[in-house]
This record gives C-alpha cells, sequence and structure tokens, in this order.
C-alpha cells in the first residue's frame, strides 16, 4: 500500500467563486468539476519550519506549480497585470530548475517552477 500522488489542495478563501474563477482564468484549474488531471513529473512536500521566510508568515501554505515555459507564463500574467516577482536566490544555482512567484487576489502565494530536465539525486 503506497501514497500514488497529490488528490487535492483544499483552502479557505473569503470569495471561492471569485478565486475559481481567478485560477480559472490565469492558470486553467478549476473548471466546472473541479478536476485537474496533471503532467507526470515530480512533486515536492515539505513542511517549512514555522519561522521561515520563504513565504509570508501569516499564510499556513504556498502553492507551487510545476510549468513547461516558465518565461511564458510570467509574460502571460504580467500581460494581465499580475506582478510576478523573481529572485536570483530562488534558483540556488539552476540544479533544481528556476522559480518566480505571484499572489492570488487573497494573498496567497503562487510559486512557479521550471524544472530542469534532470532533477539532482536526494
Amino acid at each position: 500500500m503506497a501514497v500514488t500522488g497529490m488528490g487535492g489542495l483544499f483552502f479557505r478563501a473569503e470569495d471561492p467563486e471569485a478565486l475559481t474563477q481567478w485560477y480559472r482564468d490565469h492558470f486553467g484549474l478549476g473548471g466546472g468539476d473541479s478536476w485537474w488531471h496533471q503532467a507526470a513529473g515530480p512533486t515536492v512536500f515539505a513542511p517549512f519550519k514555522q519561522d521561515s521566510d520563504y513565504f509570508s508568515a501569516d499564510k499556513a501554505f504556498m502553492i507551487n506549480f510545476r510549468v513547461d515555459d516558465l518565461a511564458g507564463m510570467i509574460e502571460k500574467l504580467e500581460g494581465a497585470g499580475i506582478e510576478v516577482i523573481r529572485k536570483d536566490e530562488w534558483d540556488m544555482d539552476g540544479s533544481y530548475g528556476h522559480f518566480a512567484r505571484a499572489h492570488d487576489p487573497e494573498g496567497n502565494a503562487i510559486e512557479l517552477w521550471e524544472p530542469p530536465a534532470e532533477l539532482p539525486e536526494s
């Protein structure tokens, strides 16, 4: 018996309908039935220390989306008026890929991750 993958992400929102529409418009997620059949690939599951400064201290989680074209996704989001942040230190020399960050309308951090062709051994 084993866990075979992430089954869902559930979180509270001030306006669930508007937030669902925002994720649908900008990331293609949350259709009428909320199902999303994602591409096979790596998924990171990692609790962070309570005092981590990697994402906002007033949030309990950060969403990380794996993308196949980070530059294209950044261009799309910025074209829609969404601020996207890049920091060289997030890329950690590029061996784990490249990262950027945006926030949804309720302030939840969304990390965009373009993994390298091959990830380093764990």
